[in-house]
């Protein structure tokens, strides 16, 4: 970069955003609860003109909103909650299968969408481990099911 270049970014009036950074296309799932139809579309509603917003989806048996766009998540669940009056949080489900332990206390949710439990990094959970393989092994081996189990059973 030259001289002039340098001198002439100093004194450039014109505001150019290269200097920001970009947001990323990120996708944001808030829950937020809705009863009927015009829960849902004011919801929708909420989000759909803000600035960034590429994509909104509702899911209102699920209690869902999922938003797509360049989009910061802080200032989506701030508009959502002062546009509706509602109390929404950050989506805090996670698929069934991806949890060690989904029946253990804190994770499991009775009121959870079907196929899904708490996400929860929680110390108290982590000490359910899961059994070693060694140990499926001498407990498989005595199974009634397995048809090569020990015949001095």
């Amino acid at each position: 970069m030259g001289v002039l270049d340098h001198v002439s970014d100093l004194f450039d009036c014109s505001h150019s955003s290269k200097h920001k950074k970009r947001k990323q296309l990120q996708t944001v799932e808030i829950k937020v609860k809705m009863d009927c139809e015009g829960c849902e579309r004011k919801v929708k509603k909420s989000v759909e003109g803000m600035k960034g917003v590429t994509q909104v989806d509702v899911e209102r048996k699920a209690s869902k909103l999922t938003v797509v766009g360049y989009v910061d998540p802080k200032k989506v669940l701030a508009r959502v909650a002062h546009r509706t009056g509602k109390k929404v949080e950050l989506w805090p489900y996670v698929p069934y299968d991806v949890v060690a332990h989904p029946y253990a206390p804190g994770v499991y949710d009775k009121k959870a969408p079907a196929g899904y439990v708490r996400n929860a990094e929680d110390p108290q959970v982590s000490h359910l481990a899961r059994a070693s393989s060694t140990e499926v092994r001498y407990t498989t081996a005595f199974s009634d099911e397995n048809p090569a189990a020990c015949s001095v059973m």
